[in-house]
């Protein structure tokens, strides 16, 4: 047929040497998915069951993120999301109805808390709060209709180290799944599953990503079950990851492990460098004895992350706290973590059940890549000029 070349703008025969073999993965874009003919034509979200059908389903680079996500947490099946928030939001679509119970834990992630107070009650569902420390405890807690337990293990901010393998057995036999938010070990030094969780999601934003330049979620399940319930919610709510963020992700994970070492040794480094310094009544990192439930971190971790808090003197008022933020030079101030760059944010909550009330003077440290003798620097002199100010 001979086209115009109007026409060949969109129907191309020009052809290009085949056979081309990269260590990247290719970023492949795409909303219309092409059929073979009529009959192959069907709009099923399973594409591993179906093959490809649309693109709201993931294209090649989606899915390729999520087969090696899926690989490093041990899981049947990976969901990607456009953000670490979107995944905890369609976990609980999926999964809860008008007159469930969820529990959650108080130290949980605020937008994870914030859905459920705005959203999941708004429709029904009731919602419960418990200690992050609760264990097999949370027996009490466990009704009739109780279907989800959310675990956040470290929880945000104060990071508090759950026993998540005595809240599962609990909640197993009550008739509920365990949902674990495992951003923190960045999917690799938490074992979700063998500990008994049935759903995990990390923001990939985190550390797969690992630059600060991508928002991007997970959701991996245990068992064909949930992954099924899942895809069918995620096919009606219609959230779409980015082939372009995914791809940034997947370069990401090439690094994932370099990164982890140095930032882990730099963290440890300063968190006890921190837990001697007189403006400092307490260090809050798992693989500190001073942080909530450091035995279980022991127990249960391979290793730890550059995220954790300091807690200061009570004689340091909110300005003066704020002020040693303000200080610091290599640490921004910014939300988010687990990119190259240091971090600092000041926090001023009350106590909760389980979740001691450290007021204004929590403040969460992310550190990055720069050297860590430039860091303690950096945090040294604000500290003098924290006191010299007091």
């Amino acid at each position: 047929m001979a086209k115009n070349w109007k026409t060949k703008l969109i129907h191309s025969d020009s052809k290009i040497p085949e056979g081309f073999r990269s260590l990247s993965v290719g970023v492949q874009r795409a909303s219309t998915v092409l059929f073979s003919d009529a009959a192959s034509v069907r709009d099923d979200w399973d594409q591993y069951e179906a093959g490809y059908t649309y693109g709201l389903y993931g294209t090649p680079t989606t899915l390729e993120l999520a087969a090696r996500v899926c690989e490093l947490e041990g899981g049947f099946r990976t969901l990607i999301t456009p953000g670490g928030q979107c995944a905890i939001s369609l976990i609980n679509l999926a999964f809860l109805k008008a007159g469930d119970h969820v529990l959650i834990p108080e130290s949980v992630y605020t937008p994870n808390r914030k859905f459920a107070v705005a959203v999941l009650r708004r429709f029904g569902v009731e919602v419960g709060f418990y200690a992050p420390d609760a264990g097999t405890g949370i027996q009490a807690l466990l009704r009739d209709n109780t279907r989800m337990v959310w675990c956040e293990s470290p929880g945000s901010i104060t990071m508090e180290v759950q026993d998540v393998q005595a809240i599962a057995e609990a909640a197993h036999r009550a008739g509920a799944i365990v949902v674990l938010d495992n951003t923190w070990s960045a999917g690799v030094y938490f074992d979700a599953f063998t500990h008994g969780v049935d759903v995990t999601m990390q923001a990939l934003t985190k550390y797969a990503g690992g630059h600060s330049d991508l928002l991007l979620g997970s959701i991996t399940t245990r068992e064909v079950r949930a992954w099924r319930q899942l895809g069918v919610t995620h096919q009606l709510v219609g959230c779409a990851a980015s082939p372009d963020d995914c791809s940034l992700a997947l370069r990401g994970l090439k690094t994932l492990a370099v990164r982890l070492r140095a930032i882990e040794d730099a963290a440890l480094t300063l968190a006890r460098w921190l837990s001697e310094r007189p403006e400092i009544e307490r260090v809050l990192h798992p693989a500190l004895p001073s942080c909530p439930g450091h035995e279980l971190w022991k127990r249960d971790f391979s290793g730890s992350t550059g995220v954790f808090s300091i807690v200061f003197q009570p004689r340091f008022s909110k300005a003066q706290v704020q002020g040693f933020v303000d200080k610091l030079e290599l640490f921004e101030i910014g939300y988010s973590w687990a990119g190259v760059t240091s971090l600092a944010v000041s926090y001023d909550f009350q106590a909760t059940p389980g979740r001691p009330g450290y007021g204004h003077r929590i403040v969460r440290l992310n550190i990055g890549l720069e050297d860590v003798s430039d860091l303690k620097e950096d945090l040294g002199c604000a500290l003098e000029g924290l006191s010299s100010d007091s």
